[in-house]
């Protein structure tokens, strides 16, 4: 189990039985209100279904601080509630999320649905969570969401696809655009990165993420990192042997800041990335194609071109 989320065991174990006391009969969940209720745990998926769903549903997300690092996320009573009342509710999956699901389980509800994103892929727990940063993974996503949309309001089945077109079209044009031109301008440039978020985007920019993995994910899981794994990254720093250096600043631990500082005294351009959107204010693609223009220039900033 991830160490950071052995201390909320405690505190799902409380929910678990208020949501069993309080509303655990399932009466009022996913079919009160009008059109279609959507909950996303993470307002990554979040954005994306409300652009789906348009006026026809309300969607709500859990987590939403960009100060907030979801793996070591505790929810609360209310999350619990905020969930019971779900016709459609979307969660990460591959242990990225546990507590969600712990709590659909603990209050079952006729009707709804539940669209896990790592159950989509066939991922199990241990696999890279982050799906959100894999343009591909993005796209099937988005597939699901409208589907599911379909299936629960079929009345309304062709303005969720005008959506979808719509998102697809329009929305997501400049996210991809920008991932074709980074692809095609810094194809096999070596980067390093703090955390296994970028693990999925970086093949699809084209970029050779040469920092370990396994340093990676245990930055993102909040475990041990091997003193080997330590010294490797250290060195592609201060060898200059990566070009651009990215890191999560939703997780800036003691030991992140010290390599932030190496990269600046290395004169190897910064760029961050966060798990959840920030402003929270943003959409999915703003979240994302702002991001990806601080690649850019970090990248152009290193190679000069």
């Amino acid at each position: 189990m991830n160490v950071r989320r052995i201390a909320g065991a405690l505190v799902m174990a409380v929910i678990a039985g208020l949501l069993v006391a309080g509303c655990g009969s399932g009466a009022a969940g996913a079919g009160s209100g009008d059109g279609v209720r959507i909950v996303a745990a993470e307002n990554f998926w979040g954005s994306i279904a409300k652009q789906l769903a348009g006026t026809k549903a309300t969607v709500e997300s859990i987590i939403v601080n960009p100060a907030q690092d979801p793996h070591s996320y505790e929810p609360t009573a209310a999350d619990a509630r905020t969930l019971a009342t779900a016709k459609l509710v979307i969660v990460n999956g591959v242990g990225y999320d546990p507590w969600a699901s712990k709590l659909l389980a603990a209050n079952p509800v006729s009707g709804r649905v539940t669209l896990n994103v790592g159950d989509l892929f066939g991922l199990t727990e241990g696999a890279n969570p982050h799906r959100w940063y894999s343009p591909a993974d993005v796209a099937q996503v988005t597939d699901a969401i409208a589907a599911d949309l379909k299936r629960l309001d079929p009345t309304d089945a062709a303005y969720f696809g005008q959506q979808q077109s719509s998102f697809i079209a329009a929305g997501l044009a400049r996210y991809h655009a920008l991932i074709t031109q980074i692809k095609q301008r810094y194809a096999g440039t070596p980067v390093g990165a703090s955390e296994s978020i970028f693990a999925l985007q970086s093949p699809a920019l084209g970029l050779t993420l040469i920092t370990p993995y396994s340093f990676m994910k245990a930055i993102s899981e909040g475990t041990d990192v091997s003193a080997q794994n330590t010294i490797t990254t250290q060195r592609q720093i201060t060898a200059k042997q990566i070009k651009v250096w990215i890191y999560n600043s939703q997780n800036a631990t003691p030991q992140i800041a010290r390599l932030n500082q190496l990269a600046r005294a290395a004169h190897i351009p910064i760029a961050t990335v966060t798990e959840t959107l920030s402003p929270t204010t943003d959409s999915f693609e703003q979240w994302q194609v702002s991001q990806l223009l601080g690649i850019e220039q970090a990248l152009r900033q290193a190679t000069g071109h």
